[in-house]
């Protein structure tokens, strides 16, 4: 996340903590310490902002806000975009006249995902805090690996985790004891659109994410690998609930 973070202080966080909350006093130049996360990668100058907020790059209040900012909208952004495409292009909408689809569903669907969104975003917020800080395994550059099989294993090792561990989470808020409070909510849509893919209850849908951020802290994960795989199972999510793919619904039955 250090990576997404650097471009975006760089191309529009510096200016708007530089302009709510500008530095007092001399303002010192050291551009040069900015974009090292990403400078493996790229060249990515830093602009004249970058020094001038009270609020510098690497406090930890700032970086919380911006992480917590770049995980609600991307994940809006991911949301909204591939369940409408998956809705337009994929779905199967003879399920709209199923006899258990709710009146207004796709509505219901909708605010209950734009509204649970930002509290997942907040309970995830420190997880990427902890990552930006270097308390993760994450890793710059494939040479950096412990092994150089280990770029490849990465990505079975990473889907067969988070599958096992998700399977457990979700069979477990399937229990008496948490089902109506925490994860009815989800089983509410019975014939469900993609719009139903982030229609949880907020710690529902931020417990069966866990071990997508546990992951990293237990085992060696490249950034960029990071980044791809976060983004896919987001994308997934949506999949899954597309009604007109039977094959996949029937090897996600857990999801």
């Amino acid at each position: 996340m250090d990576l997404v973070l650097d471009i975006l202080d760089t191309l529009l966080f510096d200016r708007v903590y530089s302009t709510l909350l500008p530095a007092s006093g001399d303002i010192h130049n050291v551009k040069s310490i900015y974009n090292q996360a990403i400078s493996e990668y790229m060249s990515l100058e830093a602009t004249e902002w970058a020094d001038r907020s009270a609020l510098q790059r690497d406090n930890i209040f700032r970086q919380t806000i911006s992480l917590f900012i770049i995980a609600w909208l991307f994940g809006t952004l991911v949301y909204l975009t591939t369940s409408t495409l998956s809705y337009i292009f994929i779905f199967d909408k003879k399920s709209l006249t199923h006899p258990k689809f709710l009146t207004r569903q796709i509505p219901l669907e909708l605010r209950a995902a734009l509204s649970a969104i930002p509290l997942m975003a907040a309970l995830t917020a420190p997880f990427f805090l902890a990552e930006v800080r270097g308390y993760s395994k994450l890793y710059a550059t494939p040479i950096s690996a412990p092994f150089p099989l280990y770029n490849v294993l990465q990505y079975p090792l990473f889907i067969a985790f988070t599958d096992f561990c998700i399977y457990w989470i979700h069979r477990g808020e399937h229990h008496p004891s948490v089902y109506k409070w925490l994860h009815k909510r989800h089983h509410r849509w019975i014939v469900p659109t993609p719009y139903a893919s982030f229609a949880f209850h907020p710690v529902d849908g931020w417990a069966q994410s866990l071990p997508y951020h546990v992951f990293p802290f237990l085992l060696p994960l490249e950034k960029r690998a990071y980044l791809a795989l976060f983004g896919f199972v987001t994308v997934w999510t949506v999949f899954i609930r597309t009604s007109s793919i039977p094959f996949i619904l029937f090897f996600t039955e857990w999801v």
